[in-house]
């Protein structure tokens, strides 16, 4: 029961870190630690401004250091960093000296200029010498540091939970794709077909076999491995099509792959990235009126973005369609896209009266690398 305890404490924990709606309290947690930290330094050096200024000044006065640092801070984490932080390490860290020797001397400046001609009580130490505004941002510089710590080890978290996300979803989808391609009843009809062309047409058989063979390699071996080439997707787009055209009458594809400037095998993919969107176009492409069924599939990798489109025919009075997802089971799909390419990517459903076209376009050069 307390290691339970523990362990949820710990997921709410990474919870507050790392998720979007906490955005609100970890930025009042990151000023409410800077203000007691500020009132242990008041109460430690005995600096109690309230007596010290006429008026209102000495409150100026004590929000002035809060005002400075806390911009210092806040243009570290989104300024500073997100430029600077990428391998500019020299470059970053003597940025940050610089914005808190810039800070230190914006403060004196304005309480020097505006807030010093109401004091009351004399000061018993200025900021004046070189050493002591060293020291002094020798002095806050680990403070900033301590929020770049934060920050990173934020970072750190949601990309380990990314990664470990992506590593379950991308397993499910495989399982799913092998249990819904290699089924007996597909292989069944496909070993049937075989069987028929084999006394009719045996050079056509030998062609089914070997297209068999290709699909089931495929699916078995390159689903392993963390990329494939361009190349090799369509050529598995093609013999999936190629075998379904066997098993069913009226029904045509056309695969066409180009990619000017570049070769199709440089190109590289996640595995299995279009199947789902092909499996989905082959099932509802079923034309009722006895028309012939089709589907075409375009792919263009051009200008470091690759371009799919893939477009089935569809009966009029067809009944399965979704408003909302234009009938197609794409939630796995999508959320492997946003896992792969965040919003790098956009997806696209076209849903005509006879027709239904999805277009998928994404940067081919940040395909998933562990």
């Amino acid at each position: 029961m307390g290691k339970k305890s523990i362990s949820e404490k710990n997921i709410k924990l990474i919870s507050i870190i790392t998720e979007k709606r906490y955005w609100v309290w970890r930025h009042i947690i990151l000023l409410s630690a800077f203000v007691m930290l500020q009132q242990s330094a008041r109460v430690l050096f005995q600096m109690d401004y309230q007596d010290q200024f006429e008026g209102n000044c000495g409150i100026y006065q004590a929000l002035l250091p809060f005002v400075i640092f806390t911009s210092i801070l806040y243009i570290n984490i989104y300024l500073l960093m997100p430029v600077f932080f990428k391998g500019k390490y020299i470059q970053y860290l003597w940025l940050v000296i610089a914005i808190v020797m810039a800070g230190l001397l914006l403060m004196r400046y304005v309480a020097a200029t505006f807030l010093d001609p109401y004091r009351i009580v004399p000061k018993t130490k200025e900021i004046n010498s070189a050493a002591e505004l060293l020291a002094a941002t020798i002095f806050v510089i680990p403070i900033v540091l301590a929020t770049s710590t934060a920050r990173l080890m934020q970072k750190w978290i949601r990309d380990r939970e990314r990664l470990n996300e992506l590593d379950k979803l991308t397993v499910d989808m495989e399982l799913t794709a092998l249990k819904n391609q290699i089924n007996p009843h597909f292989l069944f009809n496909m070993l049937n077909n075989v069987n028929t062309l084999v006394r009719t047409r045996p050079g056509s058989a030998s062609e089914v076999i070997v297209k068999l063979s290709e699909f089931l390699r495929y699916q078995l071996y390159e689903n392993d491995t963390e990329t494939t080439s361009l190349d090799k997707e369509c050529a598995f787009l093609s013999n999936f099509l190629n075998l379904e055209k066997i098993r069913r009458d009226n029904f045509s594809f056309t695969v066409n792959c180009t990619t000017p400037g570049t070769n199709a095998a440089t190109v590289l993919i996640p595995p299995n990235l279009f199947t789902t969107f092909v499996e989905n176009a082959i099932k509802h492409s079923v034309d009722l009126s006895g028309k012939e069924a089709y589907v075409a599939i375009q792919i263009t990798a051009e200008a470091q973005q690759l371009h799919f489109s893939c477009t089935n025919s569809q009966s009029e009075d067809e009944t399965w369609r979704d408003s909302k997802s234009g009938g197609l089971g794409l939630a796995n799909i999508k959320r492997r896209l946003e896992l792969l390419y965040c919003n790098r990517y956009s997806l696209e459903c076209n849903d005509a009266t006879t027709t239904y076209t999805v277009t998928l376009t994404l940067p081919y050069e940040l395909y998933y690398s562990r």
